[in-house]
């Protein structure tokens, strides 16, 4: 069998399958255009060139403040309070910024880069969460100057360089420990980041002693235990589980003195095809929400304030990609034929496929087709065997050059890994709503791909 098994072959390969695309994603009844909040793809491609990122920006944030009310809700039912950050390595700039602040969201960010976005797009620094791995001396001394309102210690040398920093600032500053639960997540292994073998945070058993070392320094402020179990995740049970295990810990270390949180992440996974099934994130809420009750029963605690650091499942779906179709090539293999379909992008707009063998759903986006499904790959132009977008699908058996495919739930970690590989510009990306387009990225020309290079005369 050519197709995996998760594949169906579609009743009407122009259907666009619910819960993958966004959620103001029509086809025009006549021409059969794919519109996005009222707007014709193809007259954003004609305006803004190909490829090109496209968010519904009425999606994106009607999704942050369904999750933050969904999480307000369940926590509030077990007498505490929720604060969500916005994961802002799934895609930030200004514009995004300022939607989830205006949704009642923080904002997390983990480079002095996204710090310098966060900053620029209004976020107060109050609201503002720093994380990594391997924060330079540099970015603890901007992100304690400014006034974040959180640093994520993820290691223990980082605990002496943000002591340091605050008492250079005359600030306490207040920190997170990042530690590792050990609960493995059900996802691809570069996604699941609370195992012990790997470059986050620290062992929950050294988390003890961490702790009191940062009491010890008079310009920390101590919150709570961090934990990020990983990505792409469908389900309650791993944040459950993980939460039991850092709830015992952080009881062992309210004798010592305050922990007034518990962060226990994001990573909430969403549909990219008909095969995958996430509970919904009210389900998911309300299951953790009960889990952190049953655990703090147990221990004869009281429930901490809670915090998530979702991203993915709040801008992935509102966003798709455009791109023109170049080259349609049959290619007989075994007992069968796959039709590669080559467009003007791949890879260097969307890493995720060549990184973790990440499935989409595509269509072709500039008309209705009669023709039967095909069993198609899309391919992109870069050189490289692996330069596919689209490993496994169905597309119009009449797909030809010139076509117009659009691919969903591309809003999340696709312009964010975005490269210049092949010397290709990124593509721009537009905000649509209520039937007007705005640049929120421009789009890069070759000029500016080639303006760093000292040796090209201007």
């Amino acid at each position: 069998m050519l197709a995996p098994d998760w594949l169906t072959v579609p009743a009407d390969v122009n259907e666009l399958a619910d819960g993958i695309w966004p959620c103001t994603a029509r086809r025009g009844s006549a021409c059969g255009i794919l519109t996005v909040a009222e707007l014709r793809v193809t007259d954003l491609v004609a305006e803004y060139g190909s490829p090109l990122y496209v968010i519904d920006e009425a999606a994106a944030r009607g999704r942050a403040i369904r999750l933050r009310e969904a999480f307000e809700t369940e926590f509030a039912r077990i007498g505490t309070k929720v604060n969500v950050y916005y994961a802002g390595k799934a895609f930030l700039c200004t514009e995004v910024v300022r939607w989830m602040i205006g949704a009642g969201l923080n904002i997390d960010v983990c480079t002095g880069g996204e710090l310098a976005v966060a900053l620029a797009g209004g976020a107060p620094p109050a609201r503002i969460g720093f994380h990594g791995n391997n924060k330079s001396v540099a970015e603890i001394d901007r992100a304690v100057a400014a006034g974040v309102g959180t640093i994520v210690l993820d290691s223990l040398a980082e605990i002496d360089r943000v002591a340091d920093a605050a008492a250079a600032h005359g600030v306490t500053q207040r920190v997170r420990l990042r530690v590792n639960s050990g609960v493995h997540a059900h996802t691809h292994e570069h996604l699941a980041t609370a195992h012990d073998d790997q470059k986050f945070g620290i062992s929950l058993a050294g988390a003890p002693a961490a702790v009191a070392t940062i009491r010890a320094r008079a310009e920390l402020e101590f919150l709570g235990l961090h934990c990020h179990i990983g990505s792409q995740i469908f389900g309650a049970d791993g944040f459950a589980v993980s939460a039991e295990k850092l709830l015992e810990v952080h009881a062992d270390l309210l004798r010592s003195g305050p922990v007034p949180e518990l962060n226990l992440g994001g990573g909430f996974g969403i549909a990219y095809t008909t095969a995958d099934r996430p509970d919904s994130i009210e389900q998911i809420a309300g299951q953790v929400a009960d889990a952190v009750a049953a655990g703090c029963a147990r221990l004869d605690i009281e429930v901490p304030a809670i915090s998530f650091e979702p991203g993915r499942w709040i801008i992935g779906p509102p966003g798709i990609t455009c791109y023109e179709v170049g080259t349609v090539k049959p290619v007989p293999v075994d007992d069968g034929v796959r039709t590669y379909v080559s467009v003007d992008g791949g890879m260097s707009d969307n890493a995720r496929p060549a990184l973790y063998g990440a499935d989409y759903t595509a269509t072709v986006a500039n008309r209705r087709s009669t023709a039967g499904p095909a069993l198609s790959r899309v391919a992109g132009k870069h050189c490289e065997t692996g330069d596919l977008i689209v490993n496994d699908g169905y597309l119009p058996g009449d797909v030809r050059p010139g076509d117009l495919l659009a691919v969903a739930a591309t809003g999340a970690y696709c312009w964010s890994l975005a490269s210049n590989y092949n010397y290709v510009g990124r593509p721009a990306v537009i905000a649509v709503a209520d039937g007007r387009a705005r640049v929120i990225v421009r789009g890069e020309t070759e000029h500016d791909v080639l303006a760093r290079d000292p040796g090209i005369s201007p």
